[in-house]
C-alpha cells in the first residue's frame, strides 16, 4: 500500500502531469508572468464556473479577506462577526485593518457560525459578518443573510475551505459557495480543493461597483496606471500559479466527486463506532470535504486525549490532524475582555474532541480500510 498523506499532492500532479507542464511552459516561453494572459483566462472560466460577475485575482486567500474589508470601507473601531472554530486568518485581517473582532460560538453538527449567536452579538458598531464554510460545506446563509439585510450588515463569506459547494435557499435557487454574501473569498493553497503549486487566493462579487474598488486594491490602489484612487496593497496571482489553476479548475467537479465518495465510505463504517460522530451536512448544502472530521464524545470516551490518538495513528503510519486544538478566543493574539468563555461551549468542547482523517480525491479503498481498522481498534 502506497504511504498515506493528508493530501496526496504528487498522485494527483501525476494524473494531469502533461497538462500542467504544457500550461507552464507555456506561460514561461511567453514571459507574461503578471497579469498575463493565462490570469484572464482562468479569471473568466472561474466566473463561469461560479456564476459570478466578478473574479478578482489575487495573491493568497489571507490577502483576499482583507481586500473585500478594504473595498466595503470599513472604518476602525466598526465591528466585524465572525467564528470562533476557523483559521486564524478570518480574525487576523480584521484586527490588521483596526477593527474590532467580534468572535462567536458555533453549530455543533455543521461547525459553521451559529445565526442565533450572530444575531445576538450584534450591536450598533456591527459592519459585517464573515461567515466560515468550514470543511468543505456552506454556513447557514439564507438564515445569515436574512439577520444580515435586517441590521444593514455587509456579508463576506470566507470560502477558502468550500469552493465547488453549492447552496440552496428555500425557494429553490441555489448558489454557488462563495457568491451570495456582497464578497465571497477564498484560498488556493495547494492543499485546498482548488489549490495551486504555491500561494493564491481570489476574490468573488456580483456587484459592478465593489468590484471595480476590489480590482484596484489588489494593485496599489490603481485605476489607471500610475493613477492611484486609494490606498492599495499589491496582491496579484501570477501567471503560472493561474494556469495551473485553470487546468485543474478543469477537473474540481470530479476531485469534489471523488472526496464525497471517500467521505460516505468513512461514515458508512466509522459511524458504528460508539461515542464517535461522522460529518454531518447541512441539507441546504451539498459537501466537498476539504476536511473529513470526526468528533468525539467525551462523556463515552472519558479519557480520550486528541493529541495521543494522533501520535497513535503516526505510529501507524496515518496522518490526522486536528483542526482546531485552540479557540480563537483565548490566543494570546486575540484574546479579550469582550470574549468570556462561558458563551463559547460548543467551540470549546469541538476543540477538545475532534480530529481529522486524510481527505483528498486519489484515497484508495485499500488506504481507507486500513485507516478504519486503524481508528476501529483504538476506541475498541
Amino acid at each position: 500500500m502506497k504511504n498515506l498523506q493528508m493530501v496526496d499532492l504528487g498522485a494527483q500532479y501525476a494524473e494531469i502531469k502533461p497538462e500542467i507542464d504544457k500550461a507552464v511552459i507555456d506561460v514561461i516561453e511567453s514571459s507574461m508572468f503578471i497579469n498575463g494572459p493565462a490570469v484572464k483566462s482562468f479569471q473568466s472560466n472561474l466566473e463561469k464556473y461560479l456564476n459570478v460577475k466578478h473574479v478578482i485575482p489575487c495573491a493568497n486567500g489571507t490577502d483576499a479577506l482583507q481586500v473585500a474589508m478594504m473595498a466595503l470601507e470599513l472604518k476602525p473601531g466598526d465591528e466585524v462577526i465572525t467564528s470562533n472554530f476557523t483559521f486564524a486568518a478570518t480574525v487576523e485581517v480584521i484586527g490588521l485593518l483596526g477593527l474590532t473582532p467580534i468572535i462567536v460560538d458555533v453549530d455543533p453538527d455543521t461547525f459553521c457560525v451559529s445565526p442565533e449567536a450572530f444575531e445576538k452579538a450584534i450591536t450598533p458598531r456591527t459592519k459585517a459578518v464573515v461567515p466560515v464554510h468550514l470543511f468543505g460545506q456552506c454556513a447557514p446563509m439564507e438564515e445569515i443573510v436574512a439577520i444580515a439585510k435586517k441590521h444593514n450588515i455587509f456579508v463576506v463569506e470566507d470560502n477558502a475551505q468550500a469552493i465547488g459547494s453549492d447552496y440552496t435557499f428555500s425557494d429553490g435557487s441555489k448558489f454557488k459557495a462563495g457568491t451570495i454574501g456582497d464578497f465571497g473569498t477564498t484560498s488556493f493553497f495547494p492543499s485546498k480543493n482548488l489549490g495551486c503549486y504555491g500561494d493564491g487566493g481570489a476574490i468573488f462579487t456580483n456587484s459592478d461597483e465593489l468590484a471595480g474598488i476590489a480590482r484596484s486594491i489588489v494593485n496599489h490602489g490603481m485605476g489607471k496606471r500610475y493613477y492611484y484612487d486609494r490606498y492599495g496593497v499589491n496582491s496579484r496571482l501570477d501567471s503560472v500559479q493561474a494556469a495551473i489553476l485553470d487546468i485543474k479548475l478543469k477537473h474540481l467537479d470530479r476531485y469534489n466527486t471523488s472526496r464525497k465518495s471517500a467521505a460516505d465510505y468513512y461514515s458508512e463504517h466509522l459511524s458504528k463506532i460508539d461515542g464517535l460522530q461522522a460529518p454531518k451536512e447541512n441539507p441546504n448544502s451539498t459537501h466537498v470535504y476539504h476536511q473529513y472530521t470526526l468528533v468525539v464524545d467525551r462523556e463515552i470516551h472519558p479519557g480520550f486525549d486528541q493529541f495521543h490518538l494522533q501520535e497513535a495513528m503516526k505510529a501507524k503510519g496515518i496522518p490526522a490532524m486536528i483542526y482546531y486544538p485552540m479557540p480563537l478566543h483565548i490566543q494570546d493574539a486575540y484574546k479579550s475582555d469582550r470574549f468570556k468563555d462561558e458563551d463559547y461551549p460548543v467551540t470549546n468542547e469541538l476543540c477538545k474532541s475532534v480530529f481529522s482523517l486524510p481527505m483528498h480525491s486519489e484515497l484508495t479503498t485499500e488506504q481507507q480500510d486500513y485507516i478504519i481498522e486503524n481508528v476501529k481498534n483504538y476506541f475498541s
